[in-house]
């Protein structure tokens, strides 16, 4: 009777574990997104960069997508709330990433014609988002890599 106790603590700790490692690849991917659609132009992303501000708009939220804000503002760095929202992501739930900034969805998508200001444009978009909703496959199997090698090197030791 012994030996069922400890076979099933042992599949216990199995489940335990692989539940572990699917949320661990999930939030590693989630951030590697996060990380990657703010990466500017200039260091090998697709963001434009200028002050930040766009960059600095984007939020996390596990309820509902953020909203585009009208009008001018500026955002501060919200990089420390995006990776506490995706540490604590659960496996099942869905994570919403959002530009804010007035004019992120015209430099994801392009715009061409006058704004509601009167100004002219023909602006090609750079994509920034698009670009990681179609990696997704390679960014989980990125992700998987780099869980996997944590996993398999074992606990680290505590200094």
């Amino acid at each position: 009777m012994a030996e069922n106790l400890s076979f099933a603590a042992q599949v216990s700790e199995w489940v335990k574990a692989e539940q572990e490692r699917e949320a661990a690849v999930l939030r590693t991917a989630a951030q590697m997104v996060a990380n990657n659609v703010r990466t500017s132009v200039a260091q090998g992303g697709r963001i434009p960069v200028d002050t930040g501000n766009l960059k600095n708009s984007l939020m996390a939220s596990t309820t509902s997508m953020p909203t585009v804000e009208q009008g001018e503002k500026e955002y501060s760095d919200q990089s420390g709330e995006i990776e506490l929202i995706i540490a604590n992501l659960d496996v099942g739930e869905t994570l919403y990433l959002g530009f804010q900034a007035a004019y992120g969805p015209r430099m994801n998508y392009g715009f061409v014609g006058e704004d509601s200001l009167g100004r002219l444009y023909n602006q090609a978009g750079y994509g920034f988002v698009d670009a990681e909703a179609q990696d997704w496959p390679q960014t989980v199997k990125r992700a998987e890599e780099t869980v996997r090698g944590r996993f398999e090197a074992g606990p680290s030791p505590r200094t």
